[in-house]
């Protein structure tokens, strides 16, 4: 069985997103370590906060997971996926991984609508991703965020519509990102993880 490597930089559900890959059938471990990572068959960026914090913890394996997106498959969840894209503007302008073309932007605002975008919404889901195999257009999952990404349709597997729409997953080629919590996602999340540890 090919071993997920769950990221552990300081920020993140660390617990919750392993439990929810080993339910799905993975086999995963939870590490910082950059023989650990370089040497996986899959990894998985999980995030919770604020970007600016997010890359600065990440800081010296940057470059490993740079390096090691170029061989495998990589998932980024919630803040995860935020910092997978080229820059957001949270907290003034910050660079990402640029690994999917893109940027992060705050939700503007509108009266009656609150930010942080909290709860279950839906998906809208672009035909034929391998990652939503299975999964219903119209599905719901569970959103906690105040930015969203802002990305071209090619790289837009899914949309969903709060105050504006936005893309709530993103792909470039087989790095993949998630801005909703999969492992807080029931059924749905679970059968995307599933997918997931199919395609590594």
């Amino acid at each position: 069985m090919k071993t997920i490597v769950i990221i552990d930089y300081g920020l993140g559900n660390l617990r919750s997103v392993l439990r929810g890959l080993e339910k799905a059938g993975a086999r995963a471990v939870v590490s910082a370590d950059t023989s650990a990572i370089a040497a996986a068959d899959a990894l998985v960026l999980p995030g919770v906060g604020a970007f600016r914090d997010g890359m600065g913890m990440l800081g010296p394996l940057e470059g490993t997971v740079r390096a090691a997106a170029r061989e495998v498959p990589v998932l980024g969840i919630c803040l995860g996926m935020q910092m997978l894209m080229e820059s957001s503007d949270e907290g003034g302008l910050q660079a990402g991984l640029g690994l999917i073309p893109g940027d992060v932007r705050r939700f503007p605002r509108v009266p009656g609508m609150k930010v942080p975008h909290m709860g279950w919404n839906t998906l809208s889901i672009r035909e034929g991703e391998p990652l939503f195999a299975g999964i219903a257009d119209g599905s719901y999952v569970y959103f906690v965020h105040s930015y969203y990404a802002s990305a071209a349709p090619a790289h837009t597997m899914t949309t969903t519509e709060y105050i504006c729409p936005f893309a709530s997953s993103v792909r470039n080629g087989s790095v993949y990102g998630v801005q909703f919590h999969p492992e807080k996602s029931g059924a749905v999340g679970l059968r995307l993880l599933k997918n997931y540890i199919d395609l590594v």
